[in-house]
């Protein structure tokens, strides 16, 4: 299958493809009684995301760092369709505290939550810590998804319970997570100035984000509670996320090559809306897709030891900061 996800142009047993878009995988489907979060969609596939959903009649929350950027959004859209049903709050994912204010704030004003969709994240930026002190691709990619997950999941299991539909967690990880041994989920390691490298440290946020994924699903499972975990590869796409590379002129070059396999942003959020919103994907979980079908990750992110140790180091680090 290689780093484009399912092979290009080819529909797999979904009936969907790499070149399907969001508004494919969406089509006919009533999402009017769902209320649904969606992380970085202030740009790229986050946006096309909360679009695609909002127009199949969701109510969709966009949390942005600043409300001003997020208005920016909410009126960017609604000039297409006015009638979309979008909400914008505060949030900042790299930041602990801001994570449990969205969460507070959430809980109280809105009654349901039926998708979660943890899209945003950073790649290859330069070595910094976030407020709380910890690598910032690693606590904006997956802490801060770790510990929204976590403060969202009564809200959810209580919507499943009350309307009688399947809630559905959806994390955007990447191909990228290849690059990872699993090796990185140690503060010492990860705050290693010395031993930073961007592309890796991406790697390592892009791994956690499927064990993640995983070991909710297996939770779930055991628990009994009616709902799912899936994660991603969205597929290669040029989006905002790419701007701390920008300057590489060889990533660069080899990007203008491959312009022909490259997808568009409305493609690029095809899988993710696949997971959120179609009917057949009820009842997948733990599982791990590209181009709108299942794929299969690597055998390390399919440890089910190495996903309860990630857990338990992200449970760790979140209760050691300050509340």
């Amino acid at each position: 299958m290689g780093i484009w996800g399912w092979p290009w142009g080819r529909r797999g047993l979904t009936g969907f493809g790499s070149a399907s878009t969001a508004e494919d995988v969406a089509a006919g489907v009533d999402a009017s009684q769902l209320t649904a979060i969606v992380t970085g969609a202030t740009n790229g596939i986050g946006k096309e995301t909360a679009r695609v959903l909002a127009l199949r009649g969701a109510k969709v929350i966009i949390p942005a760092r600043t409300l001003e950027s997020g208005m920016k959004v909410k009126e960017s859209l609604s000039e297409e369709a006015p009638s979309l049903n979008l909400h914008v709050m505060e949030m900042d994912l790299s930041s602990l505290e801001s994570v449990r204010s969205f969460a507070r704030s959430f809980n109280v004003s809105h009654k349901h939550l039926n998708i979660l969709i943890n899209n945003a994240g950073i790649m290859a930026c330069p070595f910094q810590l976030s407020k709380d002190g910890i690598e910032l691709q690693f606590a904006t990619n997956h802490l801060g998804h770790f510990l929204l997950t976590n403060l969202l999941l009564d809200k959810m299991k209580w919507t499943a319970k009350e309307t009688g539909v399947q809630g559905r967690i959806v994390n955007v990880s990447s191909t990228a997570h290849r690059r990872s041994d699993g090796s990185g989920f140690d503060l010492n390691k990860l705050n290693d100035q010395s031993r930073y490298r961007p592309f890796r440290a991406y790697s390592h946020s892009k791994l956690a984000n499927i064990l993640h994924a995983n070991e909710l699903s297996r939770r779930f499972q055991e628990q009994g509670c009616d709902l799912t975990a899936n994660s991603l590869h969205p597929g290669i796409i040029v989006t905002n996320i790419v701007r701390y590379t920008a300057t590489n002129s060889m990533l660069i070059s080899i990007l203008s090559l491959a312009k022909t396999f490259l997808k568009d942003t409305p493609q690029g959020a095809a899988t993710t809306c696949y997971l959120a919103l179609h009917p057949d994907a009820k009842g997948v979980s733990g599982k791990y897709f590209a181009g709108c079908n299942e794929a299969k990750p690597t055998a390390i992110a399919r440890d089910a030891e190495l996903a309860k140790r990630l857990w338990a180091f992200s449970e760790e680090l979140v209760e050691n900061r300050p509340k």
